[in-house]
């Protein structure tokens, strides 16, 4: 069939005007976030329903043509970059939410459903939902499930995965399963439900979501701790650990401070320079906790552990604070950034973090380096800034090098090479230094059962 005939059919499928073609279009729908790969789908399709979806997935099997999933596109692994002439199938118009059972406290969303627009609904129901991170405005539940999205809240409340009650989900050869149906107890062998959390649209579409919520926090209050160096954030988290129950616990180093206050919208937190911060959250639900949170500051204190520090007073207050830590890549994105998203065990983070960055400052002592990351969960973000006169592609090539010694030392710590953002395109030549050739064969096998052509979602995980 010709690319003509093909696109014409897709409008059959689908209302013709819900099937674009032109250039803007592809070129937007067809990337995410990260910018290592060049957008070139054949057509963009924007399904409505459920039926929908499954005719596009039944016409791409008997065409063997590539379909792509694409969310809020805020991915930095290029899962959803349609860059091999495929179909771009977006979520954008199934962003409704269906239903809502105050008794199990869940609510029934479509893929499409922003974020925020779920935070918000279990907002106006005196509840909460509590997978947060700075795309929460743009990303959509659909890409969150796709990726098993985490973010600022994993160590209280852990990732997408803890929150889904039950998926609708169109397989690669367009049929419709319903798996867990919302249940919180179910022991009736294999929880397919948990192989599509993570699965970057590779076993097949999420149509729908059950989603839990949670009893809205209370009082929440954040700490901006200043330290004298990496090593004396661990002890900091341990002592506060020990005392309260965070529902955060962030770090950034003094470049990723200096970037955000350079924008000139969020004030320093206090006047002494450290070269790394510590932010921290916790419910001051009585005078108590308050108290107990001002005197392991104290401690920390006396210890050596901290330089200075500041407690939220107020809500504006306790914005600005998280502001510090959240709007990092927004403002770091000007610098065309090299990402790693990278994770070990808690306890071993000091010495990776060590081993990573003086690795990378001795052989790259011209790039600049910035740090942060959930440092409670053993989640770091080491990002790579491209000097400003080298040219992009010499510097992806550069960091490429790098990455080889990066992961190197993750697989030392027998650590993760995609803690929270997936695979996609950019890892998926890495994916041994995390996982073992059996695994790997394992989810190939997996994957054939779910999607015998290979049509969704290919070269994502695995190398077509």
């Amino acid at each position: 069939m010709t690319p003509e005939a093909v696109i014409e059919t897709l409008k059959t499928l689908v209302e013709p005007d819900k099937v674009r073609v032109d250039a803007e279009s592809l070129n937007n729908w067809g990337k995410d976030w990260t910018k290592h790969f060049e957008p070139a789908p054949l057509a963009v399709v924007f399904p409505r329903t459920v039926e929908q979806v499954q005719a596009l997935v039944r016409f791409a099997n008997e065409q063997k043509l590539a379909l792509v999933p694409s969310g809020g596109r805020t991915g930095l692994s290029a899962a959803a970059v349609a860059a091999n002439g495929e179909i771009v199938v977006s979520f954008d118009y199934m962003n409704q939410i269906l239903d809502f059972n105050e008794f199990d406290r869940s609510v029934v969303c479509q893929p499409g459903v922003v974020t925020a627009q779920l935070q918000q609904f279990a907002e106006d129901k005196g509840l909460y939902y509590p997978v947060d991170f700075a795309s929460a405005g743009s990303s959509q539940i659909g890409g969150n499930i796709g990726t098993n999205a985490g973010g600022i809240k994993v160590i209280r409340y852990g990732m997408t995965r803890n929150w889904v009650a039950g998926l609708k989900v169109v397989t690669g050869t367009g049929e419709l399963l319903e798996l867990n149906k919302d249940l919180i107890k179910n022991a009736t062998g294999y929880d397919l439900r948990q192989l599509f959390i993570g699965a970057e649209g590779t076993l097949g579409f999420v149509v729908e979501a059950t989603m839990r919520l949670e009893r809205a926090p209370r009082n929440l209050t954040a700490m901006v701790l200043g330290t004298p160096d990496f090593d004396s954030i661990m002890p900091v988290l341990h002592a506060f650990q020990g005392k309260l129950d965070l529902t955060a616990f962030e770090f950034f180093s003094d470049k990723a401070m200096a970037k955000v206050l350079g924008r000139g919208d969020v004030p320093a937190p206090f006047e002494t320079d450290c070269p790394f911060y510590a932010l921290l959250e916790f419910e001051a639900i009585s005078e108590d906790i308050a108290t107990q949170a001002l005197e392991t500051f104290e401690h920390c204190v006396e210890q050596g552990w901290v330089l200075d520090g500041v407690m939220s007073q107020s809500e504006q207050q306790l914005q600005n604070l998280w502001k510090l830590r959240e709007f990092i890549s927004e403002t770091i994105a000007h610098w065309t950034p090299y990402k790693n998203d990278i994770s070990v065990t808690v306890g071993q983070v000091p010495a990776f973090l060590h081993d990573i960055d003086s690795i990378v400052g001795e052989h790259y002592p011209d790039f600049e380096i910035v740090w942060f990351g959930h440092i409670g969960d053993g989640n770091l973000h080491l990002n790579i800034l491209k000097p400003e006169a080298l040219p992009k592609d010499d510097f992806f090539a550069r960091c490429a090098t790098v990455n080889k010694w990066v992961f190197e030392i993750v697989q030392k710590y027998n650590g993760s090479i995609s803690a929270e953002h997936g695979v996609g395109m950019t890892k998926r030549d890495y994916l041994t230094y995390s996982r073992s050739e059996a695994e790997i064969a394992v989810m190939k096998s997996i994957k054939a059962v779910f999607d015998p052509n290979g049509i969704m979602n290919p070269g994502k995980i695995f190398a077509v």
